[in-house]
């Protein structure tokens, strides 16, 4: 059977059992993936390249050891593990990521230019402001599942599986972020209509 039709798992184990090639097919697979995705946390091309490799000697430490036990859940196991190194990075250089919104995610994407006169561009981008510096006031587990899921297009499965907590805590936490949100908006009567 050729290497791409091969369950993770089985290359997990054909790696460990010292087929090196099978490791390399594996990262094949899922590089994409996990570069796009550290690189949508660090947006630079360096520093997500020395966290891909990270992630990676970790990966091979971790099966080398024959400590890895994630049945059949190679690629959540693997994006957790990038995920702790983007966390380490950022604790490491002592500053926050700016938030980073994407153009397919900005939260007024729905309106066209064209239907914006210059005034309602005005007050949108102040309302952007205002809810970005809303975001930054959240605790750090609420605010990563919110940018997750509002400016990542995550699903809460996903979530879970890249945080390494259940569906129901990544809820929980999306629930409290929002209700804190809503706690702000109102002690500084922020008005987010435009």
């Amino acid at each position: 059977m050729a290497n791409t039709q091969l369950p993770d798992a089985s290359l997990v184990q054909d790696y460990v059992s010292g087929n090196e090639n099978a490791l390399a097919a594996l990262i094949k697979r899922h590089e994409s993936k996990i570069y796009g995705f550290i690189y949508s946390k660090i947006s630079d091309r360096d520093i997500s390249n020395d966290i891909f490799q990270d992630t990676f000697i970790k990966v091979i430490r971790t099966l080398k050891s024959n400590s890895y036990n994630e049945e059949g859940k190679f690629l959540p196991w693997v994006m957790r593990i990038s995920h702790n190194l983007i966390v380490d990075h950022y604790r490491k250089t002592k500053k926050m990521p700016m938030f980073r919104e994407t153009e397919e995610f900005s939260i007024f994407s729905i309106m066209s230019d064209d239907s914006l006169s210059i005034e309602n561009k005005i007050i949108s981008e102040q309302v952007e402001m205002d809810i970005k510096r809303l975001i930054e006031e959240l605790p750090v587990d609420q605010k990563e599942v919110l940018v997750m899921r509002m400016y990542q297009d995550m699903s809460f499965k996903e979530i879970s599986e890249v945080t390494g907590v259940s569906i129901n805590t990544a809820l929980g936490r999306m629930r409290y972020a929002l209700m804190n949100m809503r706690k702000v908006i109102d002690k500084h009567q922020i008005v987010l209509t435009n």
